[in-house]
C-alpha cells in the first residue's frame, strides 16, 4: 500500500526572505522603468494641459490651463490637415502597401528553392534594416530633379517631373512601403509555413483553383497573423518621422506634414511645448483606437 507523505511547506519567514531577495534583484529594472517610462509618461500628460513654452512670457512661468490646448487643436486647420495626411499615409503605406506587398512576396517565395528565398529575402530585408534617414536619401537620389528616375525619363525623350514637389505624398508612401515591407514579408512567411500542406492538396484534388485555395483556405487560416501584423505596422507607421522629415520636411507647404512632424514643428520650431505635447497625446489616442479595432477584428476572426 502506497503511503502519501504530506508536502512540507517552507516556513513563512523563509518565503518572505526569498521574496525580498527577488525584489532586490528586480529593483534596478523597476528603477529604470520608473525613471524612463512612468515618470516621462506622467509628465507628458501633465504638460499637455499647460502652456509650457521655450520662449516668451510663459517660458518663465508655466501654468495649468486645462483643456485649452485641445480646444485650440480642434479649431486649428493645420492640425486637421496633418490628421488627414496621417490617415492617408497610414492607409496607403502600411495597411495596404506594406501588407499587400509583403504578402505577395511571401507567396512568391513559399515553397521555392532555398537559394531563391535567400536572394529575394536579402534584397527586401536590405531596405528594412537600413536606417530611415538612409532610406530617405536613397529615395531622394531616385526622385529629385536630377535623380535616377528623371534621368531615365529624359533618356526616353520625355519631360522630367519634379516628383517631390508634384507628387510628394505618393513619394513618401512609396519610400515607406519599400522600407517596411520586409517585416510583413517575414510575418507572412512564417504564417504560410504553418498552413498544412494536406489541406491545400485536398482542395487541389477537389478541383479548387489557386485563387480559390488562397481566398477560401490560406487567408482564413492566417487571418490571425494578418491582423497582428496590421497592428504592428500601423503603430510603426504612425510614429514615422525621420523618413518623411529627411525626404520632404513635411512639405511642400503641408502636403506631407503628418502628426509627428506637425508635433515637432509646434514643440521645437514654434517652441510651444504644451501644445506639441497635446498633439502627441492625440497621436497616442489614434494608435490606441486603431489597435482596439484590430484586436476586435482578431477576436471576431478567431
Amino acid at each position: 500500500m502506497e503511503v502519501s507523505h504530506p508536502r512540507v511547506s517552507k516556513p513563512k519567514r523563509h518565503r518572505s526572505g526569498e521574496q525580498w531577495r527577488a525584489a532586490l534583484f528586480l529593483s534596478p529594472s523597476w528603477l529604470l522603468l520608473l525613471l524612463f517610462f512612468f515618470v516621462p509618461t506622467i509628465l507628458t500628460f501633465y504638460f499637455a494641459f499647460t502652456n509650457m513654452a521655450l520662449t516668451g512670457a510663459t517660458a518663465a512661468k508655466t501654468e495649468f490651463i486645462g483643456f485649452e490646448n485641445f480646444k485650440y487643436m480642434f479649431q486649428d486647420a493645420n492640425f486637421r490637415t496633418s490628421v488627414w495626411n496621417t490617415l492617408i499615409f497610414l492607409i496607403f503605406s502600411a495597411v495596404i502597401g506594406q501588407q499587400v506587398m509583403g504578402f505577395i512576396i511571401a507567396v512568391m517565395m513559399n515553397g521555392r528553392k532555398q537559394w531563391f528565398r535567400s536572394v529575394i529575402g536579402s534584397i527586401v530585408i536590405a531596405g528594412w534594416v537600413a536606417p530611415e534617414v538612409v532610406c530617405a536619401f536613397v529615395w531622394f537620389a531616385f526622385l529629385n530633379d536630377t535623380g535616377t528616375v528623371n534621368t531615365v525619363i529624359e533618356s526616353l525623350g520625355m519631360k522630367p517631373i519634379a516628383w517631390l514637389y508634384t507628387f510628394p505624398m505618393v513619394s513618401v508612401i512609396i519610400a515607406n512601403i519599400w522600407h517596411g515591407t520586409a517585416f510583413s514579408m517575414m510575418v507572412f512567411q512564417a504564417a504560410l509555413g504553418d498552413v498544412p500542406k494536406e489541406v491545400e492538396e485536398s482542395a487541389m484534388i477537389d478541383g479548387a483553383s489557386a485563387w480559390q485555395r488562397m481566398i477560401r483556405i490560406t487567408l482564413p487560416m492566417i487571418m490571425g497573423s494578418v491582423t497582428t501584423n496590421m497592428v504592428l505596422v500601423t503603430l510603426q507607421t504612425l510614429g514615422s518621422f525621420t523618413l518623411i522629415y529627411a525626404l520632404t520636411g513635411g512639405g511642400p507647404g503641408m502636403a506631407t506634414e503628418t502628426l509627428p512632424i506637425y508635433m515637432y514643428h509646434q514643440a521645437f520650431v514654434n517652441y510651444q511645448l504644451g501644445y506639441g505635447t497635446a498633439i502627441s497625446l492625440m497621436l497616442l489616442v489614434i494608435g490606441i483606437v486603431a489597435s482596439l479595432l484590430y484586436m476586435r477584428m482578431l477576436k471576431v476572426k478567431l
